[in-house]
């Protein structure tokens, strides 16, 4: 239902003759038939000019109208929005005078927009004054924000003549150019640059590598690595040797790999950067991790879990001992969820202790270690060090041979409440996975208490999400397995079985750079171990006892979570089969 604004935009553009009444009623038809505001069908059928239209809906709101198209913004302005702030909001800085700063917004009316903004210049303390701009003034506007590639193409320029190597010049000629790699301005700049631009497009990793006749810069972000960044090949050591300086690597080593780490800030974030090299036919590769230090743990339904998970993983905590383990494919957000229940066990009179591959979360209150095995410090050393500790609780970071699972059942069994992360595919893999590692079933049955399994979804952007078609071999296949979920699950998220099937995706834009996605959402299974289960476990863990059991109480699997959370519009359906695919 359109909005009391919308129709006194649509009444006041009658009144001045911009429409007529024939308009005005195809408008109103239209807009009840696909939901779309009045402002987008006005402009998808070129009905209003988008700067008369912007200027009737600024006398609406009460806000100034101002264009910014063609107009010059100073670059210390623009960056007062850091561009992730300027996209997610469609706001844009334009001026400054002493401490007021013009703000232009797209939707003046976005409360939510303008809170984050508002929250932003008591940070920066600046006073923002806000103006309603046209979307086409923000799309040009927000062009003025340096791009990856125009950035790295100016320190290019300078580069090119300073490190381009001919190919008849010999190793020992380029070795004496070493001093001018580490103290180069130009390499340093396009480092500066990829690793700016990469936390602020929420990247987890950067690839730097060689490709055929050139070399690639690539980010992953939502788990999907994209190529972000061509470079001259010539440039490749140039940028590796700048990265080892930076990670205190030798820079004469190129036949084994090396792994170090950076610390530096990047806008008001502290990030660590875990580098690892390797070496390649030729040439290196290098990939740098990214940890932001400054981000806090977040609760486990931001991360996707559904209400009644987190009800069952509440009472798992107030456990005394046992072993808690999440479980999944590498990339599968275990150890963000592993932090997230750790903080909720966090409290005055427990004496936490946590032996980790790296540090990526520091919580107060929590002792953490980093493990070392250069040194001897693995995990199941550390674990037999933190049992001298006098701890209520011990993270490990993961279960990774058989000495660490049996020290940890170990532990268990001696009145601790042991956190950890295993690799198997789903939660009814954790028994065999130990059972491989030579754990006796008597054993696992007397500590284990659940286990989470966990995959991430890539979530569609809030952006420009809309239904979509749906193929009918897909509602087929979404059909069946929607009839094997529990009616409670439907009830929970305000959804009904039997109603017609609607599906989303996200039609690109600015927001999520054309993609449809932004953000990623956990999907989960969760085995909690009752005495029918710890039963089973001793009888080997027969899998179609176990999901019999299961069943009957009503719990669901991983693919199961997934396609109710693409029913509810959190990710498509594409992703729910590509995630969850055995």
């Amino acid at each position: 239902m359109p909005n009391n604004q919308e129709t006194k935009l649509l009444d006041i553009l009658l009144e001045t003759g911009k429409l007529d009444e024939t308009q005005y009623s195809f408008l109103v038809e239209e807009q009840k038939r696909t939901s779309k505001s009045f402002e987008e069908l006005l402009l998808e059928r070129k009905l209003v000019d988008e700067d008369f239209l912007t200027k009737v809906k600024g006398t609406i709101l009460g806000v100034p109208y101002v264009d910014l198209m063609g107009k010059e913004i100073k670059i210390e302005v623009l960056n007062l929005l850091p561009r992730e702030v300027a996209e997610t909001n469609q706001a844009i800085a334009f001026d400054r005078t002493g401490d007021d700063v013009s703000i232009g917004m797209v939707n003046p009316r976005d409360m939510r927009a303008a809170q984050a903004i508002d929250f932003l210049s008591r940070t920066r303390k600046f006073k923002p004054h806000y103006y309603v701009i046209s979307s086409s003034s923000y799309v040009s506007a927000l062009k003025k924000y340096k791009e990856l590639g125009k950035e790295v193409a100016q320190a290019l320029e300078v580069a090119k003549e300073k490190y381009e190597v001919p190919a008849e010049e010999t190793e020992q000629k380029m070795d004496g150019r070493l001093e001018d790699v580490i103290k180069g301005a130009p390499v340093s700049r396009i480092v500066s640059v990829i690793i700016r631009h990469a936390v602020e497009a929420g990247a987890s990793d950067i690839h730097v590598e060689p490709y055929g006749d050139e070399s690639r810069v690539r980010y992953r972000v939502d788990g999907v690595l994209r190529t972000s960044l061509s470079l001259p090949k010539y440039i490749l050591p140039s940028i590796v040797s700048r990265i080892k300086v930076l990670a205190n690597l030798k820079l004469d080593e190129t036949r084994i790999p090396q792994d170090g780490r950076i610390r530096d800030t990047v806008g008001d974030k502290i990030i660590d950067f875990r580098v690892s090299t390797l070496p390649l036919t030729g040439n290196e590769k290098v990939v740098m991790r990214i940890l932001d230090t400054t981000k806090g743990v977040p609760k486990l339904h931001q991360l996707g879990f559904r209400p009644r998970y987190v009800r069952l993983i509440e009472e798992q905590l107030r456990q005394p001992h046992g072993m808690f383990l999440i479980t999944g494919p590498t990339g599968a957000g275990k150890s963000t969820t592993l932090f997230t229940i750790l903080d909720m066990r966090n409290e005055e009179g427990v004496n936490i202790c946590t032996l980790e591959d790296p540090v990526e979360y520091q919580i107060r209150g929590v002792n953490q270690s980093q493990i070392r095995p250069e040194v001897g410090f693995t995990f199941a050393t550390g674990l037999r060090a933190l049992l001298r500790q006098d701890p209520n609780v011990i993270m490990v970071g993961e279960i990774r041979d058989s000495e660490t699972a049996e020290l940890a059942i170990h532990a268990a069994l001696t009145g601790h409440l042991i956190f950890s992360t295993l690799h198997t595919n789903n939660a009814l893999g954790v028994i065999p996975r130990l059972v491989d590692m030579q754990m006796e079933p008597f054993l696992l049955s007397a500590t284990m208490n659940i286990a989470v399994a966990q995959r991430l979804c890539r979530k569609i952007c809030e952006r420009c999400k809309a239904a979509t078609e749906i193929p009918p071999e897909v509602e087929q296949q979404v059909r069946s397995e929607i009839q094997a979920i529990p009616d409670e699950y439907f009830e929970e998220v305000g959804l009904f079985k039997e109603a017609p099937l609607t599906l989303y995706k996200g039609r690109g834009c600015l927001r999520c750079q054309d993609t449809g996605y932004a953000g990623r959402v956990a999907v989960a299974e969760i085995l909690v171990f009752d005495d029918q289960l710890r039963y089973l476990v001793t009888k080997g863990f027969p899998v179609e006892a176990v999901r019999k059991v299961l069943q009957e109480k009503h719990m669901i699997d991983i693919r199961q979570d997934a396609i109710l959370k693409a029913l509810e519009g959190l990710t498509t359906i594409e992703e729910v089969m590509r995630v969850t695919a055995d």
